[in-house]
């Protein structure tokens, strides 16, 4: 049996890691995840279903409690990288998981947030990983829900009693309604954008969603 592969999954509030990746966390059975959460470690409600859901995925994990509040205030980067480093168990991994720095919709600025901090602690070393995947979706603008990327460079169509199981942790373990935006996005294809390379990451850092 080939060894696990340790993969760290750093997203910005708990169900990020379920709706852009749930499906691959279910499917790859050889992977050892933990997720990290830089959002709502002392919400009543959310933090609780957050380590339920965990379990169903076969993950471990750790919530920070960075600022989420409506108004979405700019948090400073090292704020940021130091939350999601007091997280993880370890600072080595096989691959890691998170945002793009563009956000999966128009628009969380966490999201970004998250996905510039793993950049660029990536970039220097302090977190060191074969490659980051950060995933791939649009919704042109607030146009329509997000969907995945389809020019991204990994796109998996979820199977069906995948995809199902996933719809459950939404709108059973993390209680959203089936009305809600959270359950009528749930995709069904995800996807990721891969970076090997230091200049590639740069390449990331330099993107920016505009206003």
């Amino acid at each position: 049996m080939a060894a696990r592969e340790s993969v760290a999954v750093l997203v910005a509030h708990p169900d990020d890691e379920t709706l852009w990746a749930g499906g691959t966390l279910l499917t790859e059975t050889n992977w050892s995840s933990f997720v990290g959460c830089a959002c709502r470690a002392h919400d009543p409600d959310r933090a609780p279903k957050f380590q339920r859901v965990l379990k169903e995925l076969g993950a471990e994990g750790q919530m920070a409690d960075l600022d989420d509040g409506p108004g979405q205030v700019p948090l400073a980067d090292e704020l940021v990288e130091q939350s999601l480093l007091a997280c993880l168990p370890s600072r080595q991994f096989d691959r890691i998981l998170t945002h793009s720095p563009l956000g999966e919709y128009t628009r969380h600025l966490r999201h970004e947030e998250v996905a510039r901090a793993v950049l660029r602690l990536w970039r220097r070393g302090t977190l060191s990983a074969r490659e980051l995947w950060l995933f791939a979706y649009d919704d042109e603008r607030g146009s329509r829900l997000p969907r995945a990327i389809a020019s991204a460079d990994i796109v998996r169509e979820l199977r069906a009693p995948v995809w199902e199981q996933k719809y459950r942790l939404i709108t059973r373990a993390y209680g959203f309604a089936e009305a809600s935006w959270e359950a009528r996005v749930t995709p069904r294809t995800e996807a990721f954008f891969r970076v090997t390379t230091t200049e590639h990451a740069r390449g990331w850092l330099e993107q920016a969603r505009n206003p």
